[in-house]
């Protein structure tokens, strides 16, 4: 037999948040890379040219 369910929940209330932009029209701070950057890139570099990151690890490693 099929069981009816029936989820139930509340709608989201305001208004959704705009982006965030940055006014201009910018290029990558490299000083060879002529690229465009987007106008919801905030950094100073392209993909390409920022510096490496690395995410912050939570727990114990595993050898």
């Amino acid at each position: 037999m099929a069981v009816n369910t029936t989820m139930k929940g509340h709608r989201l209330r305001g208004g959704v948040r705009p982006s965030r932009t940055v006014e201009g029209r910018r290029v990558c701070a490299d000083h060879e890379c002529s690229t465009r950057l987007s106008q919801y890139n905030t950094r100073e570099f392209c993909n390409q040219h920022a510096p490496v990151t690395y995410p912050r690890v939570r727990g114990r490693f595993v050898d």
